[in-house]
């Protein structure tokens, strides 16, 4: 059965499923395109598969040519889970947030195995991509799926392979981001290898999925303390007088022994935020308590505080409070040069303003309008940026630091401009850094 699957992978033969068509889904279904194999696409979102068969995009570093090429290509999205029946292998990309205790929610995963379940078969393979705590894919899917009476290992392949996708890099691609992947057993690893080995340049075994789980986690933990540690430095520089932007770029003159991480507003996107949480949760049924991981997300939950602490101080300077004042947030993305807003740090400071009364808008160019989100709501479109749009607030928060913003033009006509990001190197009046 291993066999037969193999061959078919490295052919190119097989047939590709891919669950979740967002940040992960839709760049590795235009890899597998790319190389020749046909691909189903699932999601259960109507209106993202609706898109996509009318050659569109919704994530703005995916251009629609590249998904009308992708239908021309023996690509084929739909909300039927029955089609899994069709499918060779079937890649799993689906959220794992956390609930409103800040635990793992694996809803998504498992209400995605519960739906495919009646339609997995014999001499497939399954892969798991999605974040989460070491022992989900042996604990949760495994039983899930022999509850079929395929044995894993023998029937039905059953691998994690974390996802690795930084939406905006251009230095890298799915194609050339080494990826990693463990199997529950040695032929399931096997069957991993080769359904990744003709889409990635460099595949990483590792001995199991725990492992593969753990490795994921380690490298979101990794920024997360460190992304902590340089947002106490700025704190603690501040108190100083010190540029602590100014300290980094010198520190990272050394050519070894040192990896620059710069402080901002706080943290966001799905990994960072959320993903360490995930290994904290996981360590308690070993009466273990992670005091590094739990020490930074606290430090990093805090920016936003301490942001609204700097314009209060900055508003205050100029005689007036937040409560009635007019605020630009520039920046809803959670990184510069991307349109994805989950866990921005931004849409929090936007919350936290509003509730203490200001009158907030924001600019962003690669977010037109406040999109639809679980537990934050704007009815705001972006401002376009010119003289008179800055010059008419009382304050211009900089929260991401997008390079399609005119820098020139904001430290021109902001009458006070609160910078999270380091980007005005020059000292000034107006200019307060946060």
């Amino acid at each position: 059965m291993n066999s037969e699957l193999i061959a078919k992978l490295d052919r190119k033969t097989a047939t590709i499923g891919i669950v979740g068509l967002g940040y992960v889904g839709l760049p590795l279904m235009l890899r597998y395109c790319e190389v020749g194999y046909k691909i189903v696409g699932f999601d259960i979102d109507q209106s993202k598969v609706d898109a996509l068969k009318a050659g569109k995009s919704y994530i703005e570093h995916i251009s629609a040519e590249s998904i009308q090429w992708a239908l021309a290509h023996n690509f084929d999205a739909t909300t039927d889970f029955s089609r899994t029946a069709e499918v060779d292998a079937l890649i799993l990309c689906v959220p794992t947030p956390l609930n409103k205790y800040r635990e793992p929610d694996l809803s998504f995963v498992l209400n995605t195995v519960e739906s495919v379940l009646p339609y997995l078969h014999a001499g497939m393979i399954v892969s798991l991509e999605s974040t989460t705590y070491p022992g989900t894919t042996e604990e949760e899917l495994k039983p899930r799926i022999e509850t079929r009476g395929l044995e894993v290992g023998r029937d039905i392949f059953l691998v994690f392979s974390p996802e690795r996708e930084d939406p905006g890099n251009q230095n890298f691609t799915t194609r050339s981001i080494p990826k990693v992947c463990g199997g529950c057993t040695p032929a399931c690893l096997e069957a991993g290898l080769a359904l990744y080995r003709q889409v990635i340049d460099r595949v990483v075994p590792v001995s199991s999925t725990q492992a593969a789980e753990l490795t994921k986690l380690l490298e979101n933990i990794h920024r997360s303390v460190n992304i902590g540690l340089v947002n106490e430095m700025k704190m603690v520089a501040d108190k100083m007088g010190i540029d602590i932007h100014e300290v980094i770029r010198a520190a990272a003159t050394k050519p070894f022994g040192f990896v620059p991480y710069y402080p901002g507003p706080g943290i966001g996107g799905h990994c960072i935020p959320i993903d360490p949480f995930y290994l904290t949760w996981k360590a308690r049924e070993y009466g273990m308590h992670t005091r590094f991981i739990e020490l930074a997300g606290e430090i990093n939950s805090s920016m936003p505080d301490y942001v609204i602490s700097k314009v209060a101080s900055a508003l205050n300077g100029k005689s007036k409070s937040i409560n009635g004042s007019s605020i630009l947030v520039l920046g809803i993305a959670y990184k510069k040069n991307v349109d994805d807003v989950r866990e921005s740090p931004s849409v929090f400071l936007m919350e936290k303003l509003r509730d203490l009364g200001a009158k907030v808008a924001y600019s962003d160019p690669h977010v037109a309008a406040f999109p639809k989100m679980r537990a934050h709501h704007f009815d705001l479109s972006s401002v376009a940026l010119s003289a008179e749009s800055i010059a008419k607030f009382d304050c211009v928060l900089l929260a991401t630091d997008h390079d399609k913003f005119d820098y020139e033009l904001i430290r021109k006509q902001a009458p006070l401009l609160i910078d999270c990001r380091g980007k005005f190197l020059a000292p000034a009046d107006n200019i307060v850094r946060a």
